[in-house]
């Protein structure tokens, strides 16, 4: 056989294995949003959030776990970049699948990370709103690291009036609520830690 045939034999068993890695790439990666399975967390990051919320409308999400659904009222006109921020990786779907990494009893019931310890995010930040809201049972924060003005796509529902979380302390700045649950606050006392999110969903209407 000469060189030049053995050449050429082997650049096209080189281009069969090309094209059957290309393949089972597509294969594994190629799923759109709508056929991920919503057991596997959405881990894709972001550099912002995409201005999604309509200042004419309410928000509501319906929050769906292995313990029952519980609903929350999104208060978009005191804080209207936390629920934009909101809304958006709802519809993303960011949180489907997510663990409650952090349960406390009679303190918060926290969500919103993807690698279910406590230190992941969506790859963006954002400012905080102050606004006249206390951290009343039922009603739902933004989490952040102690000290920082900005957070990322982790939340809590206080389980308590957690008057300690308005007060401003050297290392600690006031959590601002933007939501509060109107409805299944049963099904969020029922949640532990390592109960997962099923899917949230977002609702809006007129105001």
């Amino acid at each position: 056989m000469s060189s030049r045939s053995g050449a050429i034999i082997v650049g096209a068993f080189g281009l069969l294995v090309l094209g059957f890695v290309t393949g089972l790439a597509v294969f594994v990666f190629g799923l759109g949003d709508d056929e991920q399975n919503p057991d596997i967390p959405n881990k894709r990051r972001y550099e912002q959030a995409a201005q999604v919320v309509d200042p004419n409308k309410r928000y509501t999400a319906i929050v769906e776990t292995n313990q029952g659904t519980f609903t929350m009222e999104l208060l978009a006109d005191q804080s209207p970049a936390t629920v934009n921020v909101f809304v958006f990786l709802a519809r993303e779907r960011f949180w489907d699948g997510l663990r409650f990494h952090r349960v406390v009893a009679n303190f918060v019931a926290q969500t919103g990370d993807p690698t279910g310890e406590g230190s992941g995010g969506a790859g963006f930040e954002t400012e905080q709103e102050p606004n006249a809201m206390k951290n009343t049972r039922g009603t739902v924060a933004m989490a952040r690291a102690a000290g920082s003005t900005k957070f990322g796509s982790q939340w809590f529902v206080n389980l308590s009036d957690n008057t300690n979380l308005d007060v401003e302390a050297p290392r600690q700045k006031p959590f601002y609520p933007f939501a509060r649950v109107t409805a299944g606050m049963d099904v969020v006392d029922r949640i532990n830690q390592g109960d997962r999110i099923v899917r949230v969903t977002i609702e809006e209407s007129a105001k």
